[in-house]
């Protein structure tokens, strides 16, 4: 299934999940300010709605915690550098060589590979980044699907995700979008040009404030209005969902050349995260052939990049001494990332050795505390090593802060099963399929919890009224859906 024809299967999903009630309490004055109309909580429901569908059943979803951690650090910053510092807003990679990004309901956004490959410096990616941030600060999708006039919440929701549909691939939207029953299908198709001109201004604001090259923002788009060129009505996805205009780009270029010269250098994460993204393309032989050819012929932008992805191809290709020895190579340039520390890890489990990567993840955890990857990859050691105590004692300090983490939670069902602990497996594993809106598994896992005999009354207590909250969500739900119907 390929992610158009997911995003467009959620309207009708979405849109009978949303209580008509709704249409009235959301929307007390069509033409009010979209926040008026269309509350952040509801968009945020509607978005992690959508992400929780992309990530279980959208092959091409990067489910790569090392590189989620990457690009939601480098939108963390520009978030942080925003108008709006406390916004929320999370960013996901979709495995797809077009250049595209699209901002969801909710603050939700998602960026195709291809624009991380394609990207010349970190300054052009952050410069995409921050154009979508400003979608999501200024509440554009809301503002233009509420300019239809749509007269419920569940036809706008629909409506959305016919939009967002065409940001996949504009050519075939028309379907999603009629579904939604749109009066004007062309109009939906993309931005419009006030709405892309504003992102452009506060993008350019966002980017300066956090430190970026603000000449990336011109170059990358000058080079994708010139493969629209080339390309003629083939032109590059996010152009077709950005049009880009003779004004925008007179307008970044003259922001550009009024601005003060600022030379960026880019982090040894950006270099790392595409050296990973292109390892992962193709065969193990084809990464360690073409990597090794760049080592050899002294033809790259970072030495230890692509000495990483030399590394990481090796390694793939189960040549776990390559793998190590290149390692090495890299470790003697005495960089730190917590990619590298990641890398050299997985060397170490894949020699069957746990406890030496357990050492390797605990020291990295100290540098970099907030790398959702490093907690995962020591939590997973620890299991490798059966030091299972140890793992339940780290995942609970984990879940103190991190409560909506759903791979802590499976991570906690695999240390209680490992420990014979039935209850509190399933119970960790309702949790685990609840945060990703899997509502009726959940609800399972809790019964089979309720069968087992191995939790104290305590423990059985507090089952059993999660159990009880489970099942009214899923009364309403019903009741939703027959409203809707």
């Amino acid at each position: 299934m390929t992610l158009l024809r997911l995003v467009a299967g959620l309207v009708v999903a979405i849109a009978i999940t949303v209580s008509p009630a709704l249409a009235t309490d959301e929307l007390p004055d069509l033409g009010e300010a979209a926040r008026a109309e269309l509350s952040p909580q509801l968009e945020r429901r509607i978005g992690e709605r959508i992400l929780n569908e992309i990530r279980l059943r959208e092959p091409s979803y990067v489910d790569d915690p090392e590189l989620s951690d990457y690009i939601n650090r480098l939108g963390g910053r520009l978030v942080a550098a925003s108008a709006d510092p406390t916004a929320d807003c999370y960013f996901f990679l979709v495995r797809d060589n077009t250049v595209n990004a699209f901002a969801m309901f909710g603050g939700f956004i998602g960026v195709n590979t291809g624009t991380l490959l394609t990207a010349q410096s970190e300054s052009e990616l952050a410069a995409v980044l921050a154009h979508e941030i400003s979608h999501v600060l200024q509440s554009h999708l809301a503002r233009q699907i509420l300019r239809e006039k749509q007269s419920s919440v569940a036809t706008m929701i629909a409506m959305a995700v016919g939009v967002l549909a065409a940001r996949a691939n504009s050519q075939v939207a028309t379907a999603a979008i009629a579904s939604a029953q749109a009066g004007s299908i062309q109009a939906q198709l993309a931005y419009s040009r006030d709405f892309e001109r504003e992102a452009d201004r506060v993008g350019f604001q966002t980017l300066a404030q956090a430190g970026f090259d603000v000449r990336g923002m011109a170059d990358f788009f000058g080079r994708l209005q010139q493969a629209g060129r080339v390309y003629e009505n083939n032109a590059p996805v996010y152009m077709r969902s950005h049009p880009l205009t003779v004004d925008r780009m007179s307008d970044m270029q003259n922001r550009a050349q009024s601005a003060p010269y600022r030379q960026v250098a880019d982090s040894l994460d950006f270099h790392l995260a595409r050296a990973k993204l292109r390892a992962q393309m193709g065969t193990p032989q084809e990464g360690i052939s073409e990597f090794g050819r760049q080592l050899r012929e002294k033809k790259y932008a970072s030495e230890a990049a692509t000495r990483y992805g030399l590394s990481y191809s090796l390694l793939r290709a189960k040549d776990v001494a390559g793998a190590q020895r290149e390692f090495d190579a890299l470790a003697a340039l005495k960089l730190s990332s917590p990619l590298l520390a990641g890398l050299a890890a997985t060397i170490r489990i894949a020699d069957n050795d746990p406890g030496g990567a357990t050492a390797i993840y605990r020291d990295a955890l100290h540098r970099y505390p907030q790398s959702a990857a490093l907690v995962y990859g020591y939590a997973e050691s620890l299991l490798a090593a059966k030091q299972y105590e140890q793992a339940r004692i780290f995942l609970d300090s984990q879940l103190q802060f991190h409560s909506s983490d759903y791979k802590l939670h499976g991570l906690q069902a695999r240390t209680f099963s490992a420990t014979g602990r039935r209850l509190q497996q399933h119970r960790a594993q309702a949790e685990f399929y609840l945060l990703q809106g899997q509502l009726g598994p959940a609800v399972e896992q809790l019964q089979f919890a309720q069968q087992a005999a191995d939790g104290n009354f305590f423990e059985q207590s507090a089952v059993d009224a999660r159990l009880r909250e489970l099942r009214r969500l899923q009364a309403e739900e019903a009741k939703q859906k027959r409203s809707g119907l």
